[in-house]
C-alpha cells in the first residue's frame, strides 16, 4: 500500500532550507551596522598610528619642560626647546645645580612634603576606620550619618575658606602648616570614606563572621581581614589624596606660611620674576610634577585594581 505523496519532492526546484546535510533551517546574516564596522576597524594598524601620535602630541609639553630645564638662559631666551635636536651641546645639568642652590625652591620642596604626607596618612587611616564603621557596625543613625558625608562632596573647596580662616585665626594656627593639614584632612575625607565604605561593603559578611567565630574582635577584624582585603582601594585613595595635596594652590597660596610655602605658591612666586630666574623655574616646575608622577607609577597595579574592583561583581 503506497502511502501519501511527499509534496516537496513533488515540486521541482523546492529545496528544503537549511544547511546541507542537517535539515535544520539556516540563520539568516544580519547585516552588520556602520558603528559595528567602525568599532571593527578601529583596533586596526592605522587606529593604533593614530593614538600614538595622540600619545605624542600630549607628552609634548612634559618634554619640552624636561628639554627647556637642561638648557642655559641664554637658549631657552633666544630659541625654543627643540633646538636641542639640532645642537645636542645646549643640554646641561647646571640648571639642577642651581635649584640645589636656591634656598627658596629647597625649603618650598620640605613644606610640600611636610603638608601633603600628614594629610594623606590622616585621610586613610580615618578613611579606612570610618568606611569600615560604616559598611559593617551598627550604631544609631548610621544611614543618616552616611548621608550626610555624602552631601558633603558637592561642597566647594571655596565656600569654606572665610569661615576657615577666621576659626584659624582664632585658635592661633593660621598660615601654618598644621592649618594647611588639617583643611586638606578635612575636605579629602567625604570622599575617603565614600569611597571606602562601598568597597568595604563587597567583603563577604561570610568572612568576617568566620573571623568573629574565631574569636577575633573588631580592632583585630578591621587589621588582619579588611585592611589587607582593602588594599587596592586604600592605595587608590593614598595616590588621589597626594596627587591632590601636592598640586593644591589655592588653600596654600591662603593658609599656608608665606615664610615657608609650597612648591606651587614658590613656583607661582618666581613667575613673577621671570626674566630673572628662568633657569631655576623650568627644572624646579619639572622637579614638582615628577614627584607625584613616581608616586603614581610606583603604585600603579594596586591603582588599577582598585580602580576595576566591583566591576564584574
Amino acid at each position: 500500500m503506497s502511502g501519501a505523496p511527499n509534496v516537496d519532492s513533488a515540486r521541482p526546484g523546492r529545496r528544503r532550507a537549511g544547511s546541507p546535510g542537517t535539515g535544520r533551517p539556516e540563520a539568516p546574516k544580519a547585516g552588520r551596522s556602520l558603528g559595528a564596522r567602525i568599532a571593527a576597524g578601529a583596533g586596526g594598524g592605522a587606529m593604533r598610528v593614530f593614538l600614538i601620535l595622540v600619545a605624542l602630541f600630549w607628552l609634548m609639553p612634559t618634554v619640552g619642560l624636561l628639554l627647556s630645564s637642561l638648557r642655559g638662559p641664554q637658549d631657552i631666551a633666544a630659541t625654543g626647546w627643540w633646538k636641542v635636536f639640532t645642537a645636542p651641546s645646549e643640554l646641561t645639568f647646571d640648571n639642577y645645580q642651581r635649584l640645589l642652590d636656591n634656598a627658596t625652591i629647597t625649603g618650598s620642596l620640605g613644606s610640600t612634603i611636610m603638608i601633603t604626607v600628614p594629610s594623606t596618612l590622616l585621610v586613610v587611616v580615618i578613611g579606612s576606620l570610618a568606611g569600615y564603621a560604616f559598611a559593617w557596625m551598627e550604631f544609631p543613625g548610621r544611614d543618616w550619618w552616611f548621608l550626610l558625608v555624602v552631601g558633603l562632596l558637592v561642597v566647594p573647596v571655596q565656600v569654606a575658606l572665610i569661615p576657615v580662616s577666621e576659626l584659624f585665626g582664632t585658635i592661633g594656627i593660621f598660615e601654618t602648616t598644621l592649618g594647611v593639614v588639617l583643611f586638606h584632612t578635612a575636605f579629602g575625607l567625604p570622599f575617603a570614606i565614600f569611597l571606602l565604605r562601598n568597597f568595604f561593603a563587597e567583603i563577604p559578611r561570610e568572612l568576617l563572621e568566620a573571623a568573629r567565630l574565631d574569636g577575633a574582635g573588631e580592632i583585630r577584624l578591621f587589621t588582619r581581614v579588611v585592611m589587607p582585603l582593602g588594599g587596592p582601594a586604600i592605595a587608590s585613595l593614598g595616590i588621589f589624596q597626594f596627587l591632590w595635596v601636592w598640586n593644591d594652590m589655592l588653600v596654600a597660596l591662603i593658609f599656608a606660611d608665606s615664610d615657608a610655602p609650597p612648591i606651587t605658591v614658590a613656583l607661582q612666586q618666581q613667575v613673577r620674576q621671570f626674566g630673572n630666574n628662568i633657569d631655576v623655574l623650568a627644572p624646579g616646575a619639572f622637579v614638582s610634577m615628577v614627584i607625584p608622577l613616581a608616586v603614581f607609577f610606583a603604585f600603579q597595579r594596586q591603582f588599577v585594581s582598585g580602580v576595576m574592583a566591583g566591576a564584574v561583581k
